[in-house]
């Protein structure tokens, strides 16, 4: 790394029951604040430029409630056309993905 680089770091705490389920989950950025933040679900997706392949980490605590968890993946499939957008700049498909949240989102009830 050079020197004089500003660099950050996502931390993240799992507080496991006796079967290694979640129970709590904790998280904290470095550039943000030092207090660790609770959160009932992380989803991490990770790319590995040498193996050209994703790695993927869900978590969610016991105390994620359907619901909230229907919620929160529209809301990531919603947000997928956004990041689609910026990062390979295609109009056509991010329209295509926030079609497809939008209907996800009606058929689990999330949007009325």
């Amino acid at each position: 790394m050079e020197k004089n680089k500003k660099t950050a770091e996502i931390n993240f705490k799992v507080n496991l029951d006796d079967n290694h389920v979640p129970e709590n989950l904790f998280w904290q950025a470095t550039d943000d604040s030092e207090k660790f933040n609770e959160a009932k679900a992380v989803m991490i997706s990770i790319w590995d430029g040498v193996e050209k392949s994703s790695l993927k980490i869900d978590l969610w605590t016991k105390d994620m409630m359907a619901e909230e968890m229907k919620f929160f993946l529209f809301q990531i499939l919603d947000s997928l056309s956004a990041t689609y957008k910026k990062s390979v700049g295609d109009d056509k498909i991010a329209i295509e993905i926030k079609e497809f949240a939008q209907r996800i989102g009606k058929l689990t009830d999330v949007l009325k």
